[in-house]
């Protein structure tokens, strides 16, 4: 894991002050806006909620004593724009949105789960991850989701491209096939953000066994431990190089 990244300059590193690096975690969506519905029935914000807390609780472990959430599980709502307000106020110099993905309608099919008929598709798999050109540092931005990107490689987790997909509502800009990192400009909570901010899309809650994986607390971690170390790598100046072909089982 350590080969796939090289440091910019030691002075940098050096200058890297974890106690003093504020980085904000936003879950995506409310109770009032639950996002995608998983294959079993469980509201998307579950899921955010639970990786959220988890990914504060590994940046903390790691020394980054001011890392937060921009809000709290029980809030009913939040708009977009104040989620990138929060994270001002709280001093972050980084915004990391949490989210779980679905598919377009056209991509989904029904089966039945204890009794009531549930969308679902096994054929889309895997984790993304967006940045803004509209973002007040679009360029820190994308060096931070190229860092994310390898450490969820390095950990033998692959993307899922169907973002890039010529279908309505998809036919993002894929900036990096490899890493999984696309361009979506509009994405409010990212172009308002007023310090660099990738939305990770940590995978597939429509597919019904990345659905159980992302559930899993073991997995829930891997992913934390992911972002935890991304932010390392880019509070010490850190870019991500080229990586070695996978030996993943």
């Amino acid at each position: 894991m350590a080969g796939a990244l090289a440091s910019m300059t030691g002075a940098r590193a050096a200058d890297c002050r974890r106690a003093d690096f504020a980085v904000a975690i936003d879950p995506g969506h409310t109770r009032a806006v639950p996002g995608a519905i998983s294959a079993r029935g469980v509201a998307e914000r579950v899921f955010n909620e639970s990786l959220s807390a988890r990914a504060v609780e590994a940046l903390h472990h790691a020394g980054f004593a001011r890392a937060f959430r921009t809000h709290a599980a029980d809030d009913s709502a939040i708009e977009l724009t104040d989620r990138a307000r929060r994270a001002a106020a709280g001093g972050a110099r980084l915004l990391v949105s949490i989210h779980h993905d679905s598919a377009q309608p056209q991509r989904l099919s029904t089966w039945s789960y204890r009794g009531v008929e549930r969308a679902y598709t096994d054929r889309i798999r895997g984790h993304s991850l967006f940045v803004s050109a509209r973002n007040a540092d679009p360029d820190e931005s994308l060096r931070f989701a190229r860092l994310l990107g390898a450490q969820l490689q390095a950990r033998c987790l692959a993307p899922t491209l169907h973002h890039a997909e010529p279908i309505d509502g998809e036919g993002r800009e894929l900036v990096d096939p490899r890493l999984g990192i696309y361009r979506y400009d509009d994405l409010a909570v990212l172009r308002t953000a007023a310090m660099p901010a990738v939305l990770f899309e940590a995978g597939v809650i429509v597919n019904r066994r990345e659905e159980l994986r992302l559930r899993d607390p073991g997995q829930q971690r891997r992913l934390a431990e992911a972002i935890a170390q991304a932010v390392v790598g880019f509070c010490e100046g850190v870019v991500a190089t080229p990586l070695p072909p996978l030996r993943c089982r």
